[in-house]
C-alpha cells in the first residue's frame, strides 16, 4: 500500500493524529473490521479528501487509512467521517467521538453514511462524474442518475456498507481496500456486456488513483425493489413447512446462466495434473490446520483426506477440468428473488479474507455449486426441528436446474463436487468453532457425511 497522501488544501497531516484515539476504540467495533481480536496500535494516512468543508455546519472527509495491528498485515480501510458541532438524536448510533485537539478540536465526528446529506454528496459526485483529489467518480455514460433520491443506510451487511437511494439504486462501499481490479466491479461489467440479466449492471463506481495504482472503492447498481434475500426466504419457507425445490431449481438455472455468460466473456483455462495437485495441496493444508484448531475433526480426518486424494488420483490418471471466472462466494445470502420470481446473483467480491489475485483466478464452476449446496444444508439444519429431507430435495432440484441450462449436471462429477463441499464444510467448522460455537453441529453433521463419501 502506498504511503503517499492525497490531500485537499484544507486538510492537514494533523487530521489523523486528532482522530487516532477515537478510531482506535471505534474501528474494532465495526462489523466490517477484519482484525478483530487484536488491538489497533496506530494508523497511517493513505489518502484524505475533504468532500464538504469542515469549517461549515457539516463537514465530510473521505479517508483511506491503514490500521496497525501486531503480528498482522496493515489492512487499509475506507472511512467516511462526518463533522458537526453536535449530533442530533437520530445520529447518536453513528457517533465516533468528540475531538479534543487538532484541526477538528471541539467538534463531533461520526460515521457519515448514516446521515442523508453526506450520502447525497456521494450520489451527486457519481452523477456528475466528479474528480476530487485522488477520487474518481465514474458513471456509465448510457445510464442516468436523477438527483433528489432519499438515501438510507442498510444495516444487514458485515464486510461492507450499502446505501439505498430512493429504492432506485444501491451503493455498495467496500471497507477493506486493496489495489487492483476488483471482481465486484469487473464481473458485473463483463456480464452486462454479455446482456446477462441475472446480475444488476453497474451504473457508476468510485475509484481512487494513488501512485499509479487503482483502488475500487464502491459500486452503484440498480436496487431490486421488494426483492427477498435467498437465505431469509428459505428460512421463512422452512418455518412454514413449505417445499423450496421449485425455487432451488430456478436458482440453479440462474447460476448456470451466469456461469455460461462469464465463460463467454472472460478466458477459461484447462486444469491438468500439475494445477490440480496445487489445488488439492491447498485443501489438504486447510484440513490439517483445521484439525489442529478443532480437535473434534480428528476422527473424520482420514475420510476427509480421501475426498481430496480421490481428486488428485483422477488428475494423475489424465483427467482434466475447465476453470473459468465464477462468483467465488456463492450462497443463499448472495441471491435475490424479485417479486416477479426472477433470481439475481449479487456481491461478486469473492471471499474478502483471500488475496485479490486468488479471488480473480479461474476456478471450476463446481466450487460455486458446492457453496450453494452447503447453503441449503445450513438452512435445513438450522431449522427447528432440522429438516435434512428439505435440503436433500433442494440440492437435487438445484443441480437439475443447473443442468437444464448448462447441459451438465454437477452430480455427474461427484469426486470434484465432494472435494469442494468438503473443503467448504471444513472452513465452516473452523469459523463456527471460533465465532458461533452453538452452530458447530451444523457443519459437523456434513463432515460426518463427507468423510464417508455421502454427498446426497
Amino acid at each position: 500500500m502506498s504511503e503517499a497522501v492525497i490531500r485537499t488544501a484544507t486538510t492537514s497531516p494533523a487530521l489523523l493524529a486528532s482522530l487516532d484515539p477515537l478510531l482506535r476504540e471505534w474501528l474494532p467495533r465495526q462489523r466490517w473490521f477484519a482484525g478483530k481480536g487484536r488491538p489497533v496500535t496506530g494508523f497511517t494516512l493513505v489518502a484524505a479528501t475533504e468532500l464538504l468543508p469542515a469549517d461549515r455546519k457539516l463537514g465530510l472527509y473521505h479517508l483511506l487509512v491503514q490500521a496497525h495491528q501486531p503480528a498482522a498485515p496493515w489492512d487499509c480501510y475506507q472511512l467516511l467521517i462526518g463533522v458537526r458541532e453536535a449530533l442530533p438524536p437520530h445520529l447518536a448510533p453513528a457517533l465516533i467521538g468528540h475531538v479534543e485537539e487538532g484541526p477538528l478540536a471541539g467538534r463531533t465526528v461520526y460515521e457519515a453514511l448514516h446521515d442523508p446529506r453526506p450520502a447525497e454528496v456521494l450520489l451527486e459526485a457519481l452523477r456528475s462524474r466528479a474528480h476530487i483529489g485522488g477520487l474518481r467518480f465514474e458513471r456509465d455514460p448510457g445510464q442516468d442518475i436523477r438527483s433528489g433520491l432519499v438515501p438510507r443506510v442498510m444495516t444487514a451487511e458485515q464486510s461492507n456498507t450499502s446505501v439505498v437511494y430512493g429504492d432506485t439504486f444501491i451503493l455498495k462501499l467496500l471497507r477493506r481496500i486493496v489495489p487492483g481490479v476488483n471482481p465486484d466491479l469487473e464481473l458485473p461489467l463483463a456480464l452486462a456486456r454479455e446482456g446477462c440479466s441475472r446480475v444488476p449492471a453497474p451504473t457508476a463506481w468510485l475509484n481512487a488513483e494513488l501512485d499509479g495504482e487503482s483502488y475500487v472503492l464502491g459500486v452503484l447498481q440498480p436496487f431490486v425493489q421488494g426483492a427477498a434475500d435467498g437465505w431469509e426466504l428459505a428460512l421463512r419457507e422452512l418455518a412454514k413447512g413449505e417445499d423450496f425445490s421449485a425455487e432451488a431449481r430456478a436458482l440453479g438455472r440462474a447460476t448456470a446462466e451466469v456461469h455460461m455468460a462469464l465463460a463467454h466473456a472472460l478466458p477459461s483455462v484447462t486444469l491438468g495434473a500439475a494445477q490440480l495437485r496445487l489445488l488439492v495441496d491447498g485443501m489438504i493444508e486447510r484440513l490439517d490446520a483445521a484439525v489442529q484448531a478443532v480437535p473434534a475433526l480428528t476422527p473424520y480426518a482420514p475420510g476427509l483426506h480421501s475426498a481430496f486424494s480421490a481428486l488428485a488420483d483422477l488428475a494423475a490418471e489424465g483427467r482434466t477440468w475447465t476453470a473459468q471466472r465464477i462468483h467465488g462466494d456463492l450462497h443463499l445470502g448472495q441471491c435475490l428473488r424479485s417479486p416477479a420470481g426472477q433470481w439475481s446473483l449479487i456481491d461478486f467480491e469473492g471471499e474478502p479474507s483471500k488475496p485479490l489475485a486468488e479471488r480473480r483466478m479461474p476456478q471450476p464452476p463446481a466450487r460455486d455449486v458446492a457453496g450453494m449446496l452447503r447453503s441449503f444444508d445450513y438452512a435445513a439444519l438450522s431449522a427447528d426441528p432440522p429438516a435434512p429431507g428439505w435440503a436433500h430435495a433442494c440440492r437435487a432440484a438445484y443441480c437439475s436446474g443447473y443442468a437444464e441450462v448448462s447441459g451438465s449436471d454437477p452430480r455427474t462429477d461427484p469426486v470434484l463436487l465432494r472435494a469442494y463441499e468438503t473443503d467448504k464444510a471444513i472452513y465452516e467448522v473452523v469459523y463456527e468453532a471460533r465465532h458461533r460455537p452453538d452452530w458447530l453441529p451444523v457443519p459437523m453433521a456434513a463432515i460426518e457425511r463427507y468423510a464417508t463419501s455421502d454427498l446426497f
